[in-house]
């Protein structure tokens, strides 16, 4: 497919996520991970590269590569490298990171979504260990800075893309994507306020069938609607830098929500700047075909393979199957419903719709969702045996997520929703509107067939609402055939 144009220029993207690992200790020590604790009580000799201490590997945290390589369809390296990356910044306690750089870990893979009905793949480059800087804290009220290290050893798993995105809206859908899945398979909890899933986007443009252009890099993006604030900032940006003769300089930028803007923090330095070189304290890290397979083993069923899963099983479209596996919790309510249900299809339309649109009012997930699977499966029950009209089920649904009931069958007692499907009864409404409408009976049996329609119309408001609508047509197109 064309890519979309802006102003005659095509937009390019890459990602580099880092994505911080769910293990209890930091990469290369047995300092803990967690969230919130005071500053520097994190950090121990390891972190801060103190004479005399040496790094030990994380099992874990190789453990968590290998499950991301499982869940991307990557390639696993059995040796990988580590290296150090040569940097000077106050919160890089060793003057260099340990990372990897010509044999990362995890090589190869995609990412699949939809953005509307459209599936994308996102190809995967690679994704590599290492470890997290610290963080600088600026106190602009008192006009200092300070270093808090409990970051330092985090471990890490950056993950990159080719150049494969083409708008903010791709860029966005691929994020989310691949924030469903490190959070599915458990290696990250994916709070992107906490900095557990930090995103970078490498932005550029050019005309159609040109070279790439020079790109800009939008630092620590931490979440999908600033990201696709920046990106856009920076794609107008560029264009107009452009328009106007200016060259584009390759340079790491920062997204500031207040303004909207993005503005220049350094050049960009290349792979050169750093000086990797194999790190001496660590050696190469080997994983075992066998251990490869024994994290196999334990993985949950992945959201692709439900998905496909879903198709076969259900019958669903693949949209509906892929939507529909955007969490494990919406996964499993979805397959509770439509097994004690029996109606797959049905199940999905409520789930997408009248389900969805109430969590995103609500700013709520599944889990919190106050109508069960059972009760959704029991109001689709009373739906496909003619029980209630459509109409009449949003009447109850409305009923059991507000709270005045938590019974589909009461609700419908209540409020006289049961359809009418007494057909003699409903044989004699119909006659009654065919001999009050003999201008639509004619005009239906010239071939109109807006006509039949508004015969329906007086049907329904004739039954108050309550008669089958399948069963009016059929009995209606019989008697005007007569």
């Amino acid at each position: 497919m064309t890519a979309k144009l802006i102003h005659g220029y095509e937009v390019v993207i890459g990602f580099e996520t880092h994505t911080q690992l769910a293990t209890q200790s930091k990469i290369f020590s047995r300092a803990a991970t967690a969230f919130g604790a005071e500053p520097n009580t994190q950090a121990c000799a390891v972190d801060l590269a103190l004479p005399g201490t040496l790094p030990v590997m994380n099992r874990e945290a190789v453990a968590c590569a290998i499950k991301l390589g499982l869940a991307l369809g990557s390639h696993i390296a059995p040796v990988s490298i580590f290296a150090r990356k040569n940097y000077f910044y106050p919160d890089l306690p060793k003057g260099y990171q340990i990372s990897q750089f010509e044999i990362p870990v995890v090589q190869g893979g995609e990412v699949s979504f939809f953005l509307g009905d459209e599936k994308k793949t996102v190809r995967l480059v690679r994704a590599h260990l290492e470890e997290d800087a610290g963080k600088s804290l600026h106190e602009d009220f008192i006009g200092q800075s300070g270093i808090d290290l409990n970051r330092a050893g985090t471990p890490l798993l950056e993950i990159v893309t080719e150049p494969d995105i083409r708008s903010s809206e791709e860029a966005v859908a691929y994020a989310k994507e691949l924030h469903k899945i490190v959070t599915w398979i458990g290696i990250c909890d994916g709070n992107m306020q906490e900095g557990s899933f930090r995103c970078d986007a490498n932005v550029s443009v050019r005309k159609p069938g040109q070279p790439l252009g020079t790109r800009r890099e939008i630092k620590n993006l931490n979440s999908f609607k600033f990201m696709q604030q920046a990106i856009d900032y920076e794609i107008r940006w560029q264009i107009e830098q452009i328009e106007d003769g200016h060259a584009i300089q390759q340079a790491t930028v920062l997204f500031d929500p207040d303004t909207g803007e993005t503005r220049a923090m350094r050049t960009k330095e290349d792979a050169a700047d750093y000086r990797y070189f194999p790190d001496p304290d660590l050696p190469p890290l080997h994983i075992s075909e066998q251990w490869v397979q024994e994290e196999r083993a334990q993985m949950a069923e992945l959201p692709r393979t439900m998905a496909a899963r879903f198709v076969a099983d259900y019958g669903l479209p693949e949209y509906d199957a892929t939507t529909l596996t955007q969490s494990k919790a919406m996964a499993a309510y979805f397959e509770a419903a439509a097994k004690a249900c029996g109606q797959a299809k049905l199940a999905s339309n409520w789930i997408m719709g009248e389900v969805s649109r109430r969590l995103n009012m609500a700013e709520t997930g599944i889990e919190q969702a106050p109508v069960t699977a059972a009760q959704l499966a029991t109001l689709i029950g009373r739906i496909a045996d003619g029980t209630i009209s459509n109409n009449a089920a949003k009447q109850v649904f409305d009923a059991l997520w507000t709270g005045e009931s938590n019974d589909v069958d009461a609700v419908i007692e209540s409020k006289g929703l049961k359809q009418m499907n007494d057909s003699g009864a409903l044989e004699k409404i119909i006659d009654e509107v065919i001999a009050a409408n003999p201008d639509n009976v004619a005009q239906f049996r010239a071939g109109k067939d807006k006509a039949f329609n508004a015969l329906v119309g007086q049907i329904m408001k004739a039954s108050k609402g309550k008669a089958n609508p399948t069963q009016v047509n059929e009995l209606l197109r019989a008697k005007l055939a007569g």
